[in-house]
């Protein structure tokens, strides 16, 4: 075991809270600059200027009278799409799999960084819709995990650093797109108490964050669109949030011209019609709606204002950089770092007897199509649309142009030569060559995969949403193959989400399962790091991996999806009903172990419904601390170590039906060997509230809370209660 430990902050420092900004000063300059615009200048800041028409993936006009060289918005959540020279950092999943505050906004701040460095203004991230109903759903990997806890944290993180770098985030896709099946038809039906504890919660935090604007989704919610949806985008979002950015549609999700405007809607993207849809605001449609009055003149002024006190708040009116239409290299090495930080610290841990890390074997066979890079080339793929060569990220409009790919074969090889070791590389997905390639081999490392997306392309036949929850390219036969004829056969997993293991997982031969996630560009560098025990590895699972299919208690939907498991997704369901999980969410080893002590609960919470003026995120009283919880770790293993303590709660019987536990804090703490930290949580009123549907309000219960602490969802060390009046 090495002693460079890389991590990249101590994780006691405590990250800043979202983006500190000042709306009230930004609308004051948004509303003297309304009062210098034309009507057409007002018309050209609320619309796209049509698809291909402008640097970006979406574009606004122009207003010179104030000197706004209006809007360029570009994909995506794990980098800037579509350009050259830009960082291909881990996609949202394997950040959330970190459970690091710190690295997740440093994440952030590095692609916002790059965002305007390129000229670009809006960023169409980061992620929180999908929230993962469905393991299955395509385009899970872009968000943080299906808990709305670790998603907000996510979201809030996230959005702070974007912001913070210069760059506006674009919160999406708002709300209820749980998959690419017939997501432009698809009607959700959300129950109020799930549609605001599980789905709204990660959109409240990145309005508490000051996010500068949020999309709206394709599909229907309760059957009317999201994108012209009066409840959905004015009532829930801008009042009872107090949203004070602007909502951009999905690009061609608008349906009408009047309905749209009047419910909320701020700016259609990309202003074209080629959804044979005759509502552009950029072609008449608004302004003759608002001459005949059936917009008020108001609302566009008000859509106006939201769009400029957006670029006010993030400063982009002074000293922005002209849009890079060319090549132009942004990334630094720090970024480079940085990726493979996240790559390596969100790398999790499933099984270890007595493998790894590795110390210097005679003979290592790599085994798998997936451990090398795509022989085509490593953007050969539009979108990243094949399963060919080693997963970095799913496809979609969620990738990023690869500058280089460490395929985990080369990092692993070059280590091996170091150490002496010999190393044979079969890139065949083949039983019979993987067997053979491992049967002498002191160590045989099998790579493993499975792929999803965006909807517009099909992969293998899943179109988008995987067709189910198994390895891709029969990798459930190729472990058991080579863990036939070799006794210390180590299995790497590169995944968009959960995929089964039982097939492999209890055979005595398979010493090692690493869930490697995806990484993006530093795949083998990170990986190497984990495997040679330069780092003890820190990553948890941000959702279950469960025995069966059926475990998860959902399933793809054609045309509505009734959201009929209600609060009891992933880890909730399986507690519920009391179903044992494979590797339960929150699980993941280390190379040293962890003890917790000294759990202790202070609380000033009173019951009751929440209270105060609307601020962003909700009622100002849902975000006062009102009880803190302290235990205390220590690393009493071998070697140094990060572990990440996680504390559930359960809510008074005087509650409605909730579930068992939930997420409402986690701390990752950096050990020596012997030392011990105090972890701190620290819990809103929110936090301990629940949606009160008859109110439409939240409450915080009187009675006794749950308390538990501990590694996992189902390792919980320590337990206590905490009673409220």
């Amino acid at each position: 075991m090495r002693n460079q430990f890389l991590f990249l902050a101590a994780a006691s420092l405590v990250s800043a809270q979202g983006f500190s900004a000042d709306w009230d000063a930004a609308y004051t300059k948004a509303k003297t600059a309304l009062g210098k615009l034309s009507q057409n200048e007002k018309l050209g800041l609320v619309s796209g200027v049509g698809w291909g028409k402008g640097a970006c993936a979406g574009n606004t006009a122009a207003a010179n009278s104030i000197g706004y060289g209006g809007l360029c918005l570009q994909d995506g959540p794990l980098g800037v799409r579509d350009r050259t020279g830009i960082t291909a950092f881990p996609p949202g999943i394997q950040a959330a799999s970190t459970w690091d505050r710190d690295l997740i906004r440093q994440r952030g701040k590095g692609i916002g960084a790059q965002t305007k460095a390129l000229g670009i203004h809006v960023i169409l991230g980061p992620v929180a819709g999908p929230l993962g109903q469905f393991p299955e759903g395509g385009r899970n990997w872009e968000g943080f995990g299906n808990d709305p806890y670790l998603c907000g944290v996510s979201m809030e993180q996230t959005v702070g650093g974007i912001q913070e770098a210069g760059a506006q985030a674009c919160a999406k896709h708002y709300i209820g797109n749980e998959q690419e099946k017939n997501r432009d038809t698809m009607n959700a039906v959300i129950d109020d108490r799930t549609f605001h504890e599980l789905y709204l919660w990660p959109f409240a935090e990145a309005v508490r964050a000051n996010v500068a604007s949020i999309m709206c989704s394709y599909n229907k919610i309760s059957g009317k669109w999201a994108c012209e949806n009066q409840q959905m985008l004015d009532a829930i979002l801008k009042k009872e949030l107090g949203f004070r950015g602007y909502v951009v549609t999905d690009w061609d999700a608008q349906h009408t011209t009047v309905d749209s405007a009047n419910a909320g809607l701020d700016m259609t993207m990309p202003g074209s019609n080629y959804g044979g849809m005759n509502v552009l605001w950029n072609n008449g449609q608004l302004s003759n709606a608002v001459n005949n009055r059936q917009v008020p003149q108001a609302r566009l002024d008000d859509m106006v204002t939201r769009i400029l006190a957006a670029w006010y708040l993030t400063k982009q009116d002074s000293g922005y950089p002209r849009v890079v239409t060319g090549g132009s290299n942004v990334q630094t090495t720090a970024d480079k770092n940085l990726a493979k930080a996240v790559a390596r610290d969100g790398i999790v841990l499933l099984k270890n007897e007595d493998i790894l890390p590795l110390v210097k074997p005679r003979s290592i066979a790599i085994i798998g199509s997936h451990a090398v890079s795509n022989p085509r080339g490593i953007n050969s793929c539009g979108d990243m649309g094949c399963n060919t060569g080693a997963l970095s990220m799913g496809w979609g409009s969620g990738t990023a142009t690869l500058p280089y790919l460490s395929a985990p074969a080369d990092a692993i090889s070059s280590r091996a030569r170091q150490e002496g070791s010999t190393v044979t590389t079969t890139a065949s997905d083949n039983s019979y060559q993987g067997a053979s390639a491992a049967q002498n081999a002191d160590v045989a490392i099998v790579f493993i995969t499975a792929d999803s997306g965006e909807e517009y392309i099909t992969v293998e036949n899943n179109k988008g949403d995987r067709n189910d929850l198994n390895a891709w390219h029969a990798g459930n036969e190729l472990v058991k193959a080579v863990a036939n004829v070799n006794r210390n056969t180590i299995v790497v997993v590169h995944s968009v989400g959960p995929i089964l293991l039982e097939s492999f997982a209890d055979l005595p031969n398979v010493k090692a399962i690493v869930w490697a996630g995806l990484p993006g560009q530093e795949s083998g560098n990170a990986l190497v790091e984990v495997l040679y025990g330069d780092v003890s590895p820190s990553g948890k699972l941000p959702y279950t991996i469960a025995k069966r299919a059926s475990d998860y208690g959902t399933s793809i939907q054609a045309t509505t999806d009734n959201f009929s498991e209600g609060l009891y997704i992933d880890y909730r369901y399986l507690d519920k009903n009391n179903i044992a999980p494979r590797y339960e969410f929150g699980f993941g080893l280390s190379y040293t172990t962890f003890n917790y002590t000294a759990l202790s609960i202070t609380s000033t919470a009173t019951s009751g419904p929440a209270t105060g003026a609307t601020v962003p995120g909700g009622a100002s009283s849902l975000f006062d601390t009102v009880a803190t919880i302290t235990a205390t770790i220590t690393n009493s293993g071998p070697v140094p170590g990060a572990e990440v303590a996680q504390l559930y709660l359960g809510l008074p019987s005087s509650a409605p039906a909730t579930p068992v536990r939930q997420l409402r804090g986690f701390e990752k703490q950096m050990l020596q060997v012997g030392e011990s930290a105090s972890v701190t949580f620290e819990l809103r009123r929110k936090d301990l509230s629940y949606w009160d549907v008859g109110g439409k309000r939240w409450v915080l219960p009187a009675g006794s809370f749950r308390v538990e602490v501990g590694g996992s969802s189902r390792d919980l060390r320590l337990s206590g209660m905490m009673t409220v009046a």
